[in-house]
């Protein structure tokens, strides 16, 4: 399976030459097209993850340019943290703000969020300015902080063992 989508992105992922023809990148095709934002490296490859953490959770449109576009500051991996932003879709995107409202409203020490919800039903632009939004907001940048240095962590920790593991087969193949 895994050869099989490998075959297709080859086949239908624009090219190097093709992306530099282009008359919307061509401006900025000399940084965008820099060969160390598209090699998978030790030290890119995790700055991708986090990044793309960052940009999932904390932006809901427009995800993937704004990853890319802040992948050139940062030095990082543009399609690894492309990718990394699906880690918000249609399907975990409501169960992800409920937890953040949930730990928002926990660390700003709201005594009861449920029961503030059906005494807003009176005024829902109150409740969302005073309780819903500040415990939102801080509750996604917690599980976005969370999100990013757990990411990080283990695609370091994760491009570290594939690498041993090469070494290892390597040392294999020569001591036979």
């Amino acid at each position: 399976m895994f050869a099989r989508a490998s075959r297709w992105l080859r086949a239908n992922l624009p090219t190097r030459e093709s992306m530099e023809r282009s008359r919307i990148l061509r401006p900025v095709a000399h940084r965008v097209l820099a060969p160390e934002l598209w090699r998978f490296t030790r030290r890119s490859v995790p700055r991708g993850v986090a990044l793309g953490m960052v940009t999932g959770i904390l932006f809901p449109i427009a995800q993937v340019p704004l990853s890319a576009l802040l992948a050139l500051p940062v030095r990082a991996n543009i399609p690894v943290a492309a990718l990394t932003t699906l880690i918000t879709n249609p399907l975990t995107t409501p169960p992800l703000w409920v937890a953040a409202y949930w730990i928002g409203s926990r660390l700003l020490h709201y005594r009861n969020a449920a029961g503030t919800m059906v005494r807003a039903s009176e005024s829902w632009l109150h409740w969302i300015l005073s309780e819903a939004g500040p415990a939102l907001v801080l509750g996604l940048v917690t599980i976005t902080i969370v999100f990013a240095v757990t990411g990080f962590a283990a695609s370091a920790l994760g491009w570290r063992w594939w690498v041993v593991r090469k070494w290892r087969a390597r040392a294999l193949a020569r001591a036979r």
